[in-house]
């Protein structure tokens, strides 16, 4: 099983070097199913129903987001409707669920109809909202998706700090087949396979302009720590980059075999306008 994961996706050139990405990969990798975080997909801020549709259209198989999974008034509903499109799990239980949507899914490769990947979307706590402890219902979803057959299991974990994101790696050593973070939208360059065989990397990167600080305007982010004065952020325009993983799994025991980072700042795109 191949798995191809895309971290944060910001704003229109993050949505434009997606799509020229998935067409330059695909000859060469072949994935079984596409990953994209999109909770910056709607110009740095949330995602809409429409944007999630363009995804699904570009061969993605699954949305997954983070903390700014609700700045899209839109899209709450497109929650509760949709499979595809995940936010934290790690919002407390309630029943009924007071937040719509999920944080798990089971998705079938479009190619191989009976090829699994079980995906969970955690969100950290340290320096972000206080939501449950990832690591406890972290453990609670991934019993349940073992319990009920699923080996091969991928987890987006969005956090801020790299330490919770290596110490929840750590922690789930053996029992999935990868731990990718998100969120920082800085490519860390310590992709691995944990003795347990997790495929790992502490933050894939963003998908977006470079020419910016993680995706939004230099001058208004300078602005700001010069002066300390409110500043309304907008996201940088230009040629969009891209920052990924390529995940190997024997689906047979549910284990990474590799893991490889890719990272284009201005991707060389030869084919048609798209």
């Amino acid at each position: 099983m191949r798995i191809l994961f895309f971290g944060d996706v910001f704003g229109k050139p993050g949505r434009q070097a997606v799509k020229r990405a998935i067409l330059k990969l695909m000859p060469d990798y072949s994935p079984d199913f596409i990953i994209v975080n999109g909770e910056n997909a709607s110009h740095g801020k949330g995602i809409t129903e429409k944007i999630a549709h363009e995804f699904f259209e570009m061969g993605v198989d699954l949305i997954t987001t983070g903390n700014h999974a609700w700045d899209q008034a839109e899209s709450i509903e497109f929650y509760a409707k949709c499979d595809r499109l995940l936010r934290p799990a790690n919002y407390a239980d309630a029943d009924p669920p007071l937040v719509p949507g999920k944080g798990v899914a089971v998705i079938t490769s479009k190619n191989r109809p009976n090829l699994r990947l079980g995906v969970l979307l955690l969100m950290g706590r340290v320096f972000m909202d206080a939501l449950e402890c990832p690591f406890h219902r972290g453990k609670r979803e991934i019993e349940k998706l073992r319990n009920a057959g699923v080996r091969n299991i991928l987890v987006d974990f969005h956090g801020e700090a790299s330490s919770e994101k290596q110490a929840f790696t750590w922690f789930m050593d053996g029992q999935v087949s990868a731990v990718v973070g998100t969120h920082s939208h800085v490519q860390t360059a310590d992709e691995r396979v944990s003795p347990g065989g997790t495929a790992a990397i502490t933050d894939v990167g963003m998908s977006g302009c470079f020419d910016s600080v993680i995706g939004m305007r230099k001058d208004l982010v300078i602005r700001k720590f010069l002066t300390k004065m409110p500043v309304r952020f907008e996201p940088a325009e230009g040629p969009g980059g891209y920052g990924c993983v390529i995940i190997d799994i024997d689906e047979k025991t549910g284990k990474a075999t590799r893991i490889e980072r890719l990272r284009e700042a201005v991707i060389q795109w030869e084919g048609p306008e798209i």
